[in-house]
C-alpha cells in the first residue's frame, strides 16, 4: 500500500476517535439507507449544523458518500434546494502495518480454483466453507449464555456469528437477508463459486447452532449477499436484531 494511502486511511480512522462524529457514522451505518442532516441530529439529539459539519467531515475522509434529492413532492418555484443525504462508503476501509495483501492472495486462490476442473474443485470449496460455518457456529454456542436453548435463541446465535463474520443480516417478514458481503471483491472476479462458498458457510452455521426451519437459499441481489433466509412464521416473530423502517 502507498504511504499517501495508508496515511490517509490512518486519519480516516482517525477521526472516528470524535464521540459526535463516531455517532454519526454509525447511525448512518445502522440505517443501510441514504440519512439526512435533519435526521441525523435529532436522532443524537445535536444541532442540525453540528450534524452537517461532522457528516461532510466524514464525506471528506472517504467514510461516507453524498448524493441531493428532496425529501418531498414538491416541484417548482418554493420547492426548495435538494437535501443533501448521506450514506455508507462503497469502498472498504482496511489497512495493517506492516502491509498485509489478503485480498490478493484469494483473488489468486480463486483464480485457480476457476481454472480447475468445476465439480470437484466446487464440491471441496463447498464442503470446507459448510465445515468452516460448523465450527464458528460451536465456537459461538460455548459462550456462557442464561438463556434457553429454544429455537429461537438458535436462530438468534446463528445471526450473531453472521454479523460477526461481516453479513449484517437484517429480518422483515419472515426473510433475513444479508445487507453485506463480506468477499465482495471476490464475488465480483467469480461469483458462481463464491456463492456456493457463502451459501454452504451459512448453511454450516445454521447446521452447527441447530436452527432448524430456516432455510438457506441463493437469491442475488445489487448491493448484498447473494443468500437470504427463509423463516417459518413462528420464528420470524422472536428474531432479535435491527429492522427495516
Amino acid at each position: 500500500m502507498p504511504e499517501s494511502e495508508l496515511e490517509r486511511q490512518i486519519a480516516a480512522i482517525a477521526s472516528l476517535d470524535e464521540p459526535v462524529r463516531r455517532g454519526l457514522y454509525l447511525y448512518v451505518l445502522a440505517r443501510r439507507r441514504e440519512v439526512g442532516r435533519e435526521e441525523a441530529a435529532r436522532a443524537l439529539r445535536i444541532s442540525r449544523a453540528l450534524a452537517a459539519f461532522h457528516l461532510d467531515k466524514l464525506a471528506e475522509q472517504g467514510l461516507l458518500e453524498t448524493s441531493y434529492r428532496r425529501l418531498t413532492r414538491r416541484r417548482g418555484p418554493g420547492a426548495g434546494r435538494p437535501a443533501k443525504l448521506y450514506r455508507r462508503a462503497s469502498d472498504p476501509l482496511a489497512f495493517s502495518v506492516p502491509a498485509r495483501r489478503y485480498e490478493l492472495a484469494g483473488r489468486i486462490f480463486l483464480g485457480a480454483l476457476a481454472d480447475a476442473p468445476p465439480s470437484s474443485t466446487r464440491r471441496a470449496l463447498e464442503h470446507t466453507a459448510h465445515t468452516a460455518g460448523r465450527r464458528l457456529a460451536a465456537a459461538a454456542a460455548a459462550r456462557p449464555s442464561v438463556r434457553r436453548r429454544t429455537p429461537s435463541h438458535r436462530l438468534n446465535k446463528a445471526l450473531a456469528v453472521l454479523g460477526e463474520c461481516g453479513f449484517e443480516p437484517v429480518h422483515t417478514h419472515g426473510v433475513v437477508r444479508l445487507s453485506n458481503c463480506p468477499f465482495e471483491a471476490l464475488a465480483q472476479e467469480c461469483s458462481p463459486l463464491v456463492c456456493g462458498m457463502n451459501l454452504a458457510l451459512v448453511r454450516g452455521v445454521l447446521r452447527g447452532v441447530r436452527a432448524r426451519g430456516v432455510r438457506a437459499e441463493l437469491r442475488p441481489e445489487p448491493g448484498s449477499c447473494c443468500v437470504i433466509l427463509r423463516v417459518g412464521p413462528h420464528r420470524a416473530s422472536k428474531l432479535a436484531g435491527p429492522k427495516h423502517r
